[in-house]
């Protein structure tokens, strides 16, 4: 029996642990690309979840684990071992504070704060992913981030389970102290928020949501903005006063320069409208994908002598 087969046995007998083989990644990603896994495993319970994640390190294979999927590239060639989701999606509200699982889907938190008249995640609405992907890379819009209102996390650390404060989490402009630890697996976090107006919440909300969906329409196959925008005192070049934005300078500025709208790779294509948008026309790849994501760093690098720093993570193999 290979490797593959009897880790494939072993989870199996995780009790409320649903586990595949040969699952076509392209289901788990806002990109709708990525080839197989050879084995896929889910699971809402924090118990299975741990078995699951201890089978996976003593087995000798390779194994990731993912959330919502809206920041993925996954190779054509998928992923060769085993790939863990946990999509616990509890919420729980007590006063001005909620807790929320990781695999809750981000919307699902806002609507839930919006109803019970809670401030704070409004301006994040239609913001794709699960909240664990949002505190993982620490999401915002509208110059609010959710690290504004966590009060602690709760969090695998590859041996046992701990709780950091929002200081401990060391949250910056779209990083977290979860990025430089891939062993570390978000399982929750507990918020708090102000009281408001339901409706000029809801308001709020949906003009948001109006322009985000005009801008990145829910059909689209893209991850959003693909690059990560610039905070201004950390900005080597001069730019116009007029683009910069609480403090920040977007990246399709350096696009746009370069001649980003437009462009094509394969199936893969960057909006005419808008030049940090890259999105599956339909049959697009992951080749092409990172091919072209490559070609416009190169270009904004001989042109500006800086570096466009990706949003997405890859997974797989991409040695090609």
């Amino acid at each position: 029996m290979s490797a593959t087969e009897e880790t494939f046995h072993r989870l199996a007998a995780v009790p409320n642990l649903q586990v595949s083989t040969c699952v076509p990644l392209s289901r788990y990603t806002r990109f709708g690309i990525g080839g197989p896994a050879d084995i896929y495993a889910e699971t809402r319970e924090v118990e299975a979840f741990i078995a699951a994640l201890d089978i996976a390190r003593s087995s000798g294979l390779e194994y990731v684990v993912i959330g919502g999927g809206t920041n993925l590239i996954v190779s054509d060639s998928g992923f060769r071992g085993i790939v863990l989701r946990y999509v616990a999606d509890r919420l729980m509200a007590a006063g001005r504070r909620v807790v929320s699982d990781a695999g809750v889907v981000l919307q699902d938190l806002i609507d839930f704060c919006i109803e019970r008249g809670l401030k704070g995640l409004e301006t994040l609405a239609g913001i794709p992913g699960s909240v664990g992907a949002a505190i993982y890379g620490n999401a915002g819009a509208y110059g609010h981030s959710i690290s504004e209102r966590v009060v602690s996390v709760r969090f695998l650390d590859g041996v046992e389970m701990r709780v950091f404060s929002a200081e401990m989490c060391r949250f910056r402009y779209r990083e977290s102290a979860y990025k430089s630890h891939k062993e570390w697996i978000i399982l929750s976090t507990e918020l708090l928020l102000d009281a408001a107006d339901p409706a000029i919440l809801r308001k709020t909300a949906d003009d948001i949501l109006k322009v985000r969906n005009e801008k990145f329409p829910p059909t689209m196959k893209c991850a959003g903005s693909i690059f990560k925008n610039f905070l201004m005192v950390d900005l080597p070049v001069a730019v116009p006063d007029s683009i910069v934005r609480e403090g920040k300078v977007p990246a399709a500025y350096f696009l746009e320069q370069v001649g980003a709208k437009g462009m094509i790779q394969g199936d893969i294509h960057v909006a005419d409208y808008h030049a940090n948008l890259i999105y599956n026309a339909g049959a697009g790849t992951a080749r092409d994908l990172r091919s072209l994501i490559t070609e416009l760093k190169a270009r904004v690098r001989e042109r500006f002598g800086i570096e466009v720093e990706e949003e997405v993570q890859y997974v797989g193999d991409f040695t090609e």
